[in-house]
């Protein structure tokens, strides 16, 4: 193994310099994520240059006794006796969903305390004194009308899911919900400690904060028409050190790609800090809520009952969503979050998407799901997160955030599961995969390289079906519906996901894109030194089903949106590139580069989220052209809150493929590319963001704020700021204004 990661053979004297370089660098990255220095501190001491690498220097430093600044190779993550595909990998965690009733005026009777309100929740506590002591509100929400749920008596929340973002420690509250005969043998009754292979050591509470601070991976399950209240605690220390050296312990949760206000989008600077709880409403609407269908008239709208029947609801059903995903948006600190596991997925049934493949009414697509349940069966319908992981040489997790490029790690893991295997049956099986990972992309492939049906890309089902024997390349948050047919095997067979991309450059890991595509024999022969290349999860056929397989892949899934009669108010184009500048210097809202957005063929600049860049008008659709600065690297944009129909790659229609012909919420710009999109700006308002989701990339600082500000009370244009503390949330006028946002 070479590139970042230092092979194994490489001399003793090597791996022990590059160890201490490691723990000097980790040094450094403690004395970031703590707020004892800032990159501009690095940069005047000379131990970052202007660029964001790390200096090519050795000698000393106020952190470390001595600095191998051109010590850039990493000792190979441990892997002690652990072998590939040696355990099973777990499916994830259900949140328990608990159900709201309300009295006469509509006050919720809630399992909440306190319960939820329409406004942020100003009752005052005590601050711990390692956030500044005095007193601050029990809710992060910024407070006032702006931040207010909207509509919130009109989309009052059914159902509560509560979850606390918390140091890692066993899980005894394990619920899959499916037979253990379809979770590999897994005893849910039994403990699961955090750690990423029965081989591998418990992570340390520090190192690894996740949703309930356990494994495996969080799943909420919603419907359409059916509003969920998420309340999301802050249980992490009061004190910013207990961190592992990585990781910032204020955070703020983005429901993507939801279609909701901004109050409830996450927004990188609406963060909130251990000790208060934000709750999150999602309302669970189709687009056009209030603009469409607005009489209920449409049977393809449509939401399942218990019963096995259908509610019909407002809005486009051509605008029906599928798996969405959410995790942490702090500003600056996004990528060390998530990586750290601040990573769920959603899974949204519809009338459509009804996840059960018995019912056949006219609407219900049937696809791979189960019976049990009128809805949401899990039984045939699998959630996948993908992430790279690097430990040190306690086996500990490990993040190195020196190349400002990107972080590539050399651990493959399937659901927080070093290299697992899934047990499977003689049948069709549907796969939601999530690209979870910091930087890496991935290309996917069966080993026998037999056909993989495509059904979804991003939150959305696709217009019509496409087989494929390889997947397209598959950015950084980026999710993949796929059906894989195992009745071609036999019992006692096994077949293997094989990862094809490869992020191996002469011998260097490179995170700014990746480098080539391999063939399936050349992922299998070892053609690549890259550890995530080759087999990364292995099939398992066991059985055939016990009852007959019903489901089905329909020759159409869900249509776009006709948009031929929605007239175009707006073009705008986004450039992303490197070399940004600042021209802000607000000490919480601004950061520096390198990466860049230029708007409309100005200046590429560096992050402020204090800056509008944007302002769509509430109630119009626009066109938005997003161009690759150049440099050969690859950038996965994501634009929230609203899903975009693809309309030409590099100015042309034709060059758009069948698997990008739906609707999308993460587009990749691809090395001198550009994409062209359209969106409709309605039913919510508030400010949101564009970004690149390389979250190293959008941490240094590749994002950008727009907003809908004109659609009425309680609106204001431009929007104030939120401003967090622990004794709360102030707000200040924008930095920035940029003349072609309005």
């Amino acid at each position: 193994m070479s590139g970042l990661y230092l092979s194994e053979k490489a001399s003793k004297a090597r791996l022990r310099e590059a160890e201490q370089a490691r723990r000097n660098r980790a040094e450094i990255v403690r004395e970031l994520s703590w707020g004892r220095v800032s990159r501009r501190d690095l940069i005047r001491m000379g131990l970052f240059t202007a660029a964001g690498a790390l200096a090519p220097i050795r000698g000393l430093s106020p952190f470390a006794t001595s600095v191998y600044g051109d010590s850039t190779k990493m000792p190979p993550s441990p892997l002690y006796s652990c072998k590939e595909f040696t355990q099973p990998m777990p499916r994830f965690d259900v949140l328990e969903r608990y159900p709201i009733h309300y009295d006469g005026d509509d006050t919720p009777i809630s399992c909440l305390n306190p319960a939820p309100t329409p406004d942020a929740n100003q009752t005052m506590q005590p601050v711990h004194p390692a956030l500044g002591g005095g007193y601050g509100p029990i809710e992060g929400r910024p407070p006032g009308d702006v931040w207010a749920h909207q509509h919130f008596k009109d989309f009052l929340p059914r159902y509560a899911l509560e979850a606390w973002q918390a140091p890692c420690t066993t899980n005894y509250r394990y619920s899959p919900q499916v037979p253990t005969s379809l979770n590999c043998g897994i005893d849910p009754g039994h403990g699961m400690p955090l750690c990423f292979h029965r081989d591998l050591p418990i992570q340390n509470p520090n190192n690894v904060w996740t949703f309930n601070g356990t494994i495996p991976p969080k799943l909420v399950i919603g419907k359409y028409g059916e509003p969920l209240l998420f309340r999301h605690h802050n249980n992490l220390s009061p004190d910013v050190k207990q961190n592992a050296g990585f990781g910032r312990h204020t955070i703020s949760t983005h429901e993507h790609n939801g279609h909701h206000g901004a109050e409830n989008d996450g927004f990188t600077g609406a963060y909130f800090f251990p000790g208060q709880f934000y709750d999150y409403h999602w309302p669970i609407v189709l687009a056009g809520h209030f603009s469409m269908n607005t009489a209920a008239g449409d049977r393809m709208a449509s939401t399942p009952d218990e019963s096995g029947g259908l509610i019909q609801i407002p809005g486009d059903w051509h605008e029906t969503m599928s798996t969405h995903w959410f995790h942490d948006h702090m500003f600056s600190f996004t990528s060390q979050n998530v990586y750290k596991g601040n990573a769920a997925m959603f899974n949204i049934y519809s009338g459509l998407d009804r996840g059960n493949e018995t019912i056949d009414d006219g609407v219900n697509l049937r696809l791979p799901s189960g019976s049990l349940k009128s809805w949401g069966n899990l039984d045939y319908d699998v959630n996948l997160m993908l992430a790279d992981k690097a430990f040190d040489r306690d086996g500990q997790l490990f993040m190195d955030i020196f190349n400002f490029d990107g972080f590539v790690a050399d651990v493959m893991t399937v659901n927080l599961a070093y290299k697992p295997y899934f047990e499977v049956e003689r049948r069709k099986y549907r796969f939601r995969i999530l690209n979870a990972s910091v930087s890496r992309f991935f290309k996917l492939a069966l080993s026998d390289a037999s056909p993989i049906i495509q059904i979804g890309n991003d939150g959305n089902l696709l217009p019509h079906p496409v087989t494929l024997t390889e997947l397209d390349e598959q950015g950084i948050a980026e999710r993949y519906d796929i059906v894989i047919d195992f009745s071609r095997y036999l019992v006692g067979d096994k077949v293997h996901l094989v990862n094809l991309c490869d992020h191996m450059d002469g011998g260097k890991l490179v995170g700014t894109k990746p480098v080539r595509d391999l063939t399936i024999a050349e992922a299998l022969g070892g053609a690549s030194a890259d550890p995530c290349v080759g087999k990364i999860l292995e099939f398992r056929v066991v059985r055939n089903p016990d009852l007959p397989d019903v489901s089905q892949v329909p020759p159409t899934l869900i249509p776009n949106p006709d948009l031929s009669n929605i007239p175009v108010a707006r073009e705008r184009v986004f450039e992303f590139g490197r070399d940004a500048i600042q021209t802000t210097s607000d000490p919480i809202s601004s950061f520096i580069g390198p990466w860049g957005i230029a708007a409309d063929q100005g200046a590429t600049l560096a992050a402020d989220f204090g800056r509008v860049s944007a302002a769509p008008r509430f109630g119009t659709r626009e066109i938005w052209t997003l161009k690759n600065g150049g440099g050969g690297w690859d950038h996965p944009i994501h634009i929230h809150f609203e899903e975009g129909q693809v309309l030409a790659r590099n100015g042309s229609a034709a060059n758009v493929p069948e698997w990008e012909r739906g609707r999308k919420d993460v587009y990749r710009l691809r090395p001198g590319g550009s994409i062209t999109i359209t969106m409709q700006f309605r039913d919510w308002g508030g400010m949101f963001m564009e970004h690149c989701h390389n979250t190293v990339h959008e941490d240094n600082a590749m994002l950008l704020r727009w907003e809908i500000d004109d659609g009425g009370t309680p609106f204001l244009r431009p929007l104030p700021t939120p401003i967090p503390t622990p004794q709360g949330v102030t707000f200040e006028a924008p930095t920035d204004i940029l003349k072609t946002a309005l």
